[in-house]
């Protein structure tokens, strides 16, 4: 790929991110006030209090909102892989296209058949049955998630597929490696757990305007019992799996790591840098972005990243430059093994068709001896520091992610003191604060899907389908016109919500 139009793939990325940015704003409420609306129905079956049976009611109201503008933006996102990445489709479309196709047919059907039963079955089946209506609504909904985050955690850690030269497409030879890829297994528990958060927030953010408007106080008082605590278990649950996630990152992209930390120099006993402000750029070929001021744990990366305070933690010089001393190729290195590997599949395809199955044969093993850096062979010819991720975005976004998901578990800790003590409405600058704490936790989530993404850049498919041989061969004017009025639709969307969102806060449980 001698040309690359960088307008096309840079449109292309943007409006990929519009739109994923967006869907991600109307998920992670979806999931978590699911289950929080399970639990609260769990409670009126139970107890027969029918305060509980109004409380369930109006956050029902609330999801209902939510959950009906999100699955039009989520809609849009899928079919973006056809529009504009077709390339990528056509290359990985047969494993790809399986755990989508199981989420549409299995988890969103199965959210979908119930949601009606649940929000209009009240009065027309038993109790039970509407609660198992409820929490089939939760797991269907999670359930959509998990599929959807099995495909993400593919593309950063390809596994249990087979490229095939003959199709020139991948294709999935062990379903379940990529089921369980244990990249796919922490994405889902990480992103999940980290959504009801999101979703504790809002429900002890709202409840805590009920308390200063002095309004709704009983409502109020058991959502915040029940989001705080759900809040704080998903909290500890976020730290849990966020720990497990940076060891699956140290040793499936060790580039993204080196990024999130601004680690430009390998250390075997790497500090982390717990906070960190950039200064000016110095001026070397690699744009080596030096601290202004930061804050260092010694060794404490070595010992997250691979729970040894002594080991290697390659920087991104490392990477780039090669370190003979720890093993690690150059990227020109593999540069150079990537376009050995795209001209033997060319050759292998020529000699099929011109009937030479000997040298068919030795260039698909050619092929296969250096099939794992295809995607580097790419960039032939080009700056292999072009490989380099946007250091800046990486780490200020995965230290925004730790900083405020620090702040959310002693938020929830205080909460939940100050609500078995009961005198949490006495307490008004607490709920004011946990009031604007609602976009904080947009914010944390929104961060974190940047560093997922953005870290690995400018992988499609981590080191087998960069972006620039992933994007469709269209205008780019013409996805530059979807992206402004995809804006404006989203925006539109959005702003409807939230004016819906609040009218019905406002009315409160009596409507």
């Amino acid at each position: 790929m001698n040309h690359i139009d960088w307008e096309l793939v840079n449109w292309s990325r943007a409006q990929f991110a519009l739109t994923a940015m967006y869907h991600w704003l109307f998920v992670p409420l979806t999931l978590g006030t699911t289950f929080m609306i399970a639990i609260m129905e769990t409670i009126y079956v139970k107890t027969q209090d029918e305060k509980w049976k109004e409380i369930t009611k109006f956050w029902m109201k609330l999801f209902g909102i939510n959950f009906a503008i999100g699955v039009a933006t989520g809609i849009i996102l899928e079919f973006e892989f056809g529009t504009n990445w077709s390339n990528y489709s056509w290359f990985v479309g047969d494993i790809f296209g399986a755990p989508l196709a199981i989420e549409g047919i299995m988890a969103f059907f199965m959210e979908s058949t119930f949601i009606a039963v649940m929000f209009f079955g009240w009065d027309r089946v038993s109790q039970k049955f509407h609660l198992t209506s409820s929490w089939l609504v939760a797991i269907g909904s999670n359930l959509s998630a998990l599929w959807i985050l099995v495909a993400n955690g593919w593309m950063q850690n390809p596994v249990g597929v087979q490229f095939n030269p003959d199709t020139m497409r991948n294709e999935m030879i062990d379903f379940w490696a990529v089921l369980l890829n244990p990249v796919a297994v922490n994405k889902f528990l990480h992103t999940v757990i980290s959504s009801y958060i999101v979703s504790a927030l809002f429900v002890v953010g709202v409840s805590s305007w009920f308390l200063l408007k002095r309004r709704d106080i009983v409502l109020a008082k058991r959502s915040i019992l029940i989001a705080t605590v759900f809040g704080l278990l998903a909290t500890i649950g976020t730290f849990w799996s966020g720990d497990e996630s940076a060891r699956q990152v140290a040793s499936t992209q060790p580039m993204k790591l080196a990024a999130m930390e601004g680690l430009y120099e390998g250390d075997r006993s790497a500090p982390l840098i717990a906070m960190g402000i950039f200064g000016e750029q110095d001026n070397t070929v690699h744009k080596k972005e030096q601290f202004l001021v930061e804050f260092q744990i010694p060794k404490a990366l070595s010992y997250l990243a691979f729970l040894d305070s002594d080991r290697f933690v390659p920087g991104i010089s490392d990477l780039v430059h090669g370190n003979k001393k720890e093993g690690i190729p150059s990227y020109d290195e593999r540069i150079s093994s990537g376009k050995i590997a795209i001209d033997a599949l060319r050759n292998y395809g020529d000699a099929k068709k011109s009937g030479n199955l000997p040298k068919a044969e030795a260039e698909l093993k050619t092929f296969r001896a250096h099939e794992k850096d295809f995607g580097y062979g790419y960039y032939f010819g080009k700056n292999p520091h072009m490989l380099i991720p946007n250091v800046k975005m990486s780490f200020y976004s995965f230290h925004i992610m730790v900083i405020l998901g620090t702040y959310f578990l002693v938020l929830f800790i205080i909460l939940f003191i100050k609500t078995l003590k009961g005198n949490l409405d006495k307490s008004r600058a607490l709920l004011r604060l946990t009031l604007w704490s609602i976009p904080l936790g947009y914010i944390a989530s929104q961060s974190g899907w940047v560093v997922a993404e953005v870290g690995r850049q400018p992988w499609t498919i981590q080191n087998l389908l960069p972006n620039i041989a992933s994007v469709s061969q269209i205008d780019a004017y013409s996805v530059q016109i979807t992206f402004f009025l995809f804006l404006i639709i989203f925006t539109t969307l959005l702003i409807a919500e939230i004016k819906i969102m609040l009218s019905a806060i406002r009315k409160g449980s009596q409507h």
